[in-house]
């Protein structure tokens, strides 16, 4: 199925229409984003894949916080380097599209999240999670004291079976009380 020739053939675009949140128009206008970012020899070739380093100067992805650590969690390539195929930037594109349920967006965060990729959020994980919030420079980072007492609080309202750890499906329960995640959680060429 996969193909990065300058255009989609009707029966692959049906069918990325079939398997994806996104429309016949958002699927090529994904195909051209992603054509532009590799060499014209590359075009040509199914399967082609963009160094995350490329895929991270579209400007959607740009100032996200958690830019490399979504093009991670969405390359299929086995070197774990972040690149991506036109097939995973779809994948990313489909969680992240307004269409996506609650159910998709609240696991693709959550294992954006996961730093460790251990299927838990751990106080590691959460420490992370703050940091790309907040930044890393001196004037936004938390003291030791306020990262703990964050952490603290945070595992305190989601750890239900607390065991030091927020599981999916514990996510996913604190996700469904928060009214702006699905719309916020998005990316849209």
């Amino acid at each position: 199925m996969g193909t990065t020739a300058s255009q989609l053939r009707k029966d692959v675009l049906s069918e990325y229409q079939e398997l994806t949140f996104l429309t016949k128009q958002e699927i090529l206008l994904a195909h051209k984003r992603f054509c532009e970012l590799l060499s014209k020899e590359e075009r040509n070739h199914s399967n082609s894949r963009v160094p995350m380093d490329k895929i991270l100067t579209i400007p959607e992805l740009k100032s996200n916080p958690f830019r490399k650590r979504i093009c991670q969690v969405f390359s299929t390539s086995d070197i774990k380097d972040g690149s991506l195929t036109f097939e995973d930037f779809l994948d990313l594109l489909s969680a992240f599209s307004d269409s996506a349920t609650l159910e998709i967006k609240s696991h693709y965060a959550f294992r954006i999240f996961d730093f460790d990729d251990d299927g838990t959020l751990d106080g590691g994980d959460l420490e992370k999670l703050v940091n790309c919030l907040t930044g890393e420079t001196d004037e936004t980072r938390l003291t030791p004291e306020e990262m703990r007492q964050l952490i603290n609080n945070i595992l305190e309202e989601s750890d239900i079976d607390k065991d030091g750890t927020v599981n999916l499906s514990e996510f996913q329960h604190v996700i469904s009380r928060s009214p702006d995640f699905v719309s916020s959680f998005k990316i849209v060429l």
